[in-house]
């Protein structure tokens, strides 16, 4: 009797797993999207998990939605207005022909558009501007400032509640106000984008120095609905802080904020929405639903339940071993299923468990960061692949990971030591 209860578990749990397999590896060259979906649609069609309970999951992803709907929006809008040739001739000419310091300017920038607009917009926003100042430049590789894009997202991303989604999924209705966060994670973060960057340039170094950058590079002129592109995105980020502080979501206002801006840009132009809207990469929705489908079937199976039970038990005994283990356990996990479902389960298991602060920041620590091992690892790893395929390059599961292997295990060794000496 109990094997025959056991069985659609684990039938549950090899289906989630293979189609979490399939959006990493990609077989047939088919987009990450049609695993997940496949993943979920052969959930509900087994009879392993019902049909209403599958759309539960898909609406429980609404905010996530806006939020990115909202984001390639603007983004979309910006670079079809020039925004972003225009900010990478401001980079390139202040670069003065050293790529390391073009490489350091990247590398700032995309830590203050990830502190202050996310993770995810980080990966939207900055990654065509970096390519754009890349092809500026002249540069006979531009990987090595893309790579920015993707490490600094994550890296970056625990610094404000709003630096990355996933944090206000972890803490939910306990957020510590800003003042007891920036406390945590202040050195944590200081130390991940710290030791980041460190090992990013450590690691792209022999590239940087076969490079040359140009330095006869013209200013790009900068239309009126570029501006009002580039003051929508700023404006974004003053609403995320806004909504954040009065504990609201964010999918909403970045809808809101990105669809403003969207209209004005489009009326200024006098059309363009056809344009716009065929360019968007709307693939990354359904990969976010079939996601959302695939964490609903695992809670159902128990897997919830199970992991805040150990964590509680664990945390009582042995809070500073349970902190290091959960982070690093969590990090790895991040980059088996994605860090948005591991996220939503890790958040739900912490919320059960009422673990003690500190081994909830570690958790969080290990969603945020852990991601930067694979390019599945983060929805905004898989964001930045999907803009930088778009401009004709691609970097393969292996080289990523290869590369992550140098990169994140120094900077979570060192965020979770930073938040442990707090």
């Amino acid at each position: 009797m109990g094997a025959l209860t056991l069985t659609p578990n684990v039938a549950t749990w090899s289906i989630a797993a293979l189609a979490t397999l399939g959006v990493i590896v990609r077989p047939f060259a088919w987009p990450e999207a049609i695993w997940a979906v496949l993943g979920a649609a052969a959930l509900v069609l087994l009879g392993l998990l019902p049909a209403g309970t599958a759309w539960e999951g898909v609406l429980k992803g609404t905010d996530v939605y806006l939020f990115l709907v909202g984001m390639m929006l603007m983004s979309e809008v910006a670079r079809k207005e020039g925004l972003f040739d225009w900010l990478a001739g401001i980079a390139v000419r202040a670069a003065r022909g050293s790529a390391t310091r073009l490489f350091a300017l990247v590398y700032a920038v995309g830590t203050v558009v990830t502190v202050f607009l996310s993770n995810d917009a980080c990966a939207v926003v900055l990654t065509p501007a970096v390519y754009a100042a890349a092809k500026a430049a002249r540069v006979k590789d531009p990987l090595p400032y893309l790579f920015v894009c993707a490490f600094i997202a994550n890296a970056a991303s625990f610094v404000l509640p709003i630096s990355n989604p996933a944090n206000l999924v972890v803490f939910a209705e306990h957020m510590p106000p800003l003042t007891r966060w920036l406390a945590l994670f202040a050195l944590p973060s200081a130390l991940a984008i710290a030791a980041t960057y460190l090992a990013l340039w450590w690691s792209q170094s022999a590239t940087l120095r076969a490079q040359e950058v140009a330095t006869d590079v013209a200013p790009a002129p900068l239309s009126r609905a570029g501006l009002v592109a580039g003051l929508g995105i700023v404006a974004t980020g003053g609403v995320l802080i806004a909504a954040s502080a009065l504990g609201r979501d964010l999918g909403l206002p970045t809808f809101l904020a990105g669809l403003v801006t969207t209209l004005v840009v489009l009326l200024l132009r006098r059309g363009g929405l056809v344009t716009v809207v065929k360019d968007v990469s709307w693939s990354v929705l359904p990969l976010v639903a079939g996601l959302f489908v695939l964490v609903e079937a695992l809670e159902k199976t128990g897997v919830l339940a199970m992991i805040a039970a150990t964590l509680k038990q664990a945390a009582r005994g042995a809070p500073a071993e349970t902190a290091w283990a959960a982070g690093g356990l969590v990090a790895v996990l991040c980059n088996l299923v994605n860090n948005l479902p591991a996220g939503l389960i890790a958040g739900a298991a912490v919320q059960a468990a009422q673990v003690p602060e500190k081994v909830a920041g570690a958790v969080l620590i290990g969603v945020d960061l852990g991601p930067n091992l694979s390019v599945t690892g983060s929805l905004a790893t898989i964001l930045w692949l999907t803009a930088i395929r778009r401009e004709g390059q691609d970097v393969g599961f292996w080289r990523f990971l290869k590369l992550g292997l140098l990169v994140m295990p120094p900077a979570l060794v060192l965020a979770l030591a930073g938040l442990l000496l707090v």
